[in-house]
């Protein structure tokens, strides 16, 4: 189960067990079961791409045809990804020692930090991050401890004892799918108006998909199996009963004309922050861009909406302050993601100056309807202010725990979820962005084939 244990305070999770319960099962076929192969190759012609779009029932042989058996073919999401073993940073001495205190005062930080500073004076953000560490700290030091302890219990943590004396985690390799870059080219096609092009792509038997559907339209997977797609001469995975628009924020139009209202929509925007700019990594947008986003047009009533925020109080105050007001949605709770290793402890020192071994959601809801609100609100529990989700984090980078789990209690079952700036999909969910089938891609899993 994707929810190891879970306590007051919070829950332990297992990531890479919720993946692999999503159903990368391919149904039973003597050819590739469930392939729909989209090879989308890219020219130019009078200044805009052309894409050209063809459906093939042929793969790379996973499942064969072995006298006269029906292979069964299954995914695994590859498990060294997982494999974090050591802190990134290593605690010095006197931090260990603060990591052994649950609470710690605003000048005992300052004094900490000064030491691992060249410069003792600190900036106004610097200012705001250790006010903010201060008053969460103690929560965090505390619910990690407990959930950590029930996980070296039940043997899903090991013993620190355990722990190799060398070695490093598991760093891979970075697969350049063009996905970004493919959406970017996209946006010179001809704009897709409502009612002028079929809502939705239905993954099935088709022999040929028409061109530009993958880019203008949501991407369903109906069946009870899973389905893989290539896409520029890459193949991706794609779940049961899972949906996906892979699209640039500007052309967020086909998501509109799929006519779904969600009642849990998830948020993690590309911040701007100065590591980002550095790496030039992935492109982020501005706090102007990120209000645009037509939450209105896509929350149902009542609509949970959840926010990854960065640590920087600046985008902490941007959400609750000025983001949530401009979609209608009322702050409700302020939860927090701590990443620990296989031995429980945290990838980086709590006390660390500039990162830290935790993120922030922001929860609210959408204000409107109130006889509505009520009527959804019945048999749900509110949503608690404090919260902790502890996890092993992937090594690969961004992507984040699932919150199907520890969101359940407190929505309806059976709901409409949407992801927005997804890099991977679920089932019974429809997912955006423009990586939407990043993590999705096949090398990062395994192949199991049995003969039924």
């Amino acid at each position: 189960m994707a929810v190891v244990h879970r306590l007051t305070t919070g829950w332990l999770l297992d990531h890479l067990s919720f993946i692999n319960q999503c159903g990368y099962e391919m149904c039973d076929s003597f050819a590739y079961p469930g392939d729909v192969a989209i090879n989308t190759s890219v020219s130019s012609t009078n200044d805009h791409p052309t894409f050209v779009t063809t459906s093939s029932r042929d793969g790379p042989g996973d499942a064969l045809e072995t006298q006269g058996k029906r292979a069964r073919t299954r995914y695994v999401f590859r498990e060294e990804f997982f494999h974090i073993s050591k802190a990134h940073i290593a605690a010095a001495p006197e931090e260990q020692l603060l990591q052994g205190s649950p609470e710690l005062s605003l000048t005992e930080m300052k004094a900490s930090s000064s030491k691992r500073k060249r410069k003792c004076i600190f900036n106004q953000g610097e200012l705001d991050a250790l006010e903010y560490h201060t008053k969460v700290r103690k929560f965090i030091w505390e619910g990690t401890l407990h959930l950590v302890q029930e996980g070296l219990k039940s043997g899903f943590l090991h013993c620190a004892a355990a722990a190799p004396s060398s070695g490093k985690n598991v760093v891979p390799g970075r697969i350049d799918c063009g996905l970004a870059e493919l959406c970017e080219m996209a946006k010179q096609l001809p704009a897709v108006n409502d009612g002028d092009h079929q809502a939705v792509n239905v993954l099935g038997d088709e022999t040929t998909i028409p061109e530009q559907d993958l880019l203008s339209c949501v991407t369903e997977n109906n069946s009870n199996c899973a389905k893989i797609v290539v896409l520029m001469g890459q193949k991706y995975l794609v779940p049961p009963k899972s949906s996906f628009l892979l699209s640039d924020i500007s052309c967020l139009q086909p998501l509109l004309n799929y006519k779904k209202k969600y009642d849990v929509i998830v948020i993690d925007p590309p911040w701007e922050n100065k590591s980002v700019k550095r790496s030039n990594r992935y492109s982020y947008l501005s706090s102007w861009q990120i209000k645009q986003i037509p939450i209105s047009a896509l929350a149902a009533p009542d609509c949970l909406v959840v926010t990854w925020v960065t640590n920087k109080q600046k985008h902490l105050r941007f959400v609750k302050d000025e983001l949530y007001p401009h979609w209608s949605v009322k702050t409700l709770a302020e939860w927090h993601w701590v990443k620990i290793t296989r031995y429980g402890e945290f990838v980086l020192p709590l006390d660390s100056v500039h990162k830290k071994p935790y993120e922030v959601l922001i929860l609210g809801r959408v204000q409107g309807n109130i006889k509505e609100a009520l009527r959804k609100s019945e048999d749900v529990l509110p949503v608690p202010e404090h919260k902790l989700i502890v996890s092993i984090p992937c090594s690969l980078h961004s992507h984040k725990p699932p919150l199907a789990a520890v969101l359940a209690e407190f929505i309806k079952p059976d709901v409409e979820c949407l992801e927005l700036f997804a890099r991977n999909l679920q089932p019974g969910w429809t997912s955006w962005g423009n990586e939407v089938l990043k993590f999705q891609h096949i090398d990062y899993f395994t192949l199991l084939q049995n003969e039924t």
